[in-house]
C-alpha cells in the first residue's frame, strides 16, 4: 500500500476562485463572519475603512502592552507582539503618518518602561535602537510640516535612552545625526 502525497496548503488563489462566485449578499454575509470572528479582524476593518476617533488606538494597545507590561500581573514583555501591531496597521491602511506615529510610539514605551523599571535587556535596546533607526527614516519621508514634533519625541527619547548604558544613547546619537540635518 502506497502512501498518498498531502495536499498542498490553500493560496489566497484558490480563495479568490471561491470567492469569484459569491454574490454581494453571500461575500457580505462572509465579511460579517469575518468581523465577528475575531478582534483583530474588527481593528483591520475598522482601520481600513477608517471608522472610530483613533484607528490608531487599538495598536498603540497592543503596543503599550507588549512594551511596558504590568509586572504585578506577571506579564512579559515581547518585542514581536509589539512589533506585529505596527505590521497589522500597514498591511491594514499604510498611512506613512500614522505609520510614523506607531514607530515613535513604540520608541516611546520600550525607553519609557526600560526607565521607568530599570530594565535592562540587551535584546529590547537592540530591538529599540532598530526601531529609532525606522521611526527617524519615516519622519524624514513626511512633508515638512508633520516632522517636527515627532521628531523632538524621539531626541526625547535619545535623551532618556543615555541611562541605559550598552551603547544604546550613543546609537541613537549617531542616528540622530545621520537622519535630522537640523537641530532639534
Amino acid at each position: 500500500m502506497t502512501k498518498r502525497e498531502p495536499k498542498s496548503q490553500p493560496t489566497w488563489t484558490d480563495v479568490k476562485a471561491k470567492l469569484a462566485a459569491f454574490d454581494r449578499t453571500a461575500l457580505l454575509d462572509l465579511l460579517h463572519h469575518l468581523y465577528a470572528a475575531h478582534k483583530d479582524n474588527q481593528t483591520f476593518l475598522h482601520a481600513r475603512f477608517g471608522l472610530g476617533e483613533d484607528v490608531l488606538e487599538p495598536y498603540k494597545k497592543t503596543i503599550d502592552r507588549w512594551l511596558w507590561p504590568d509586572p504585578f500581573r506577571n506579564q512579559d514583555t515581547s518585542v514581536s507582539k509589539a512589533k506585529q501591531a505596527i505590521f497589522h496597521y500597514k498591511k491594514a491602511v499604510g498611512d506613512s503618518a500614522g505609520l510614523t506615529e506607531l514607530l515613535v510610539f513604540y520608541c516611546e514605551q520600550a525607553a519609557g518602561y526600560c526607565q521607568d523599571i530599570g530594565y535592562q535587556e540587551e535584546g529590547f535596546f537592540d530591538a529599540l535602537v532598530l526601531m529609532f533607526d525606522q521611526a527617524l527614516k519615516s519622519a524624514n519621508a513626511l512633508p515638512t510640516s508633520g516632522r517636527g514634533s515627532l521628531i523632538a519625541r524621539l531626541d526625547r527619547v535619545r535623551q532618556i535612552s543615555h541611562a541605559f548604558g550598552y551603547g544604546v544613547g550613543d546609537d541613537m546619537d549617531y542616528l540622530l545625526a545621520k537622519y535630522v540635518k537640523h537641530p532639534v
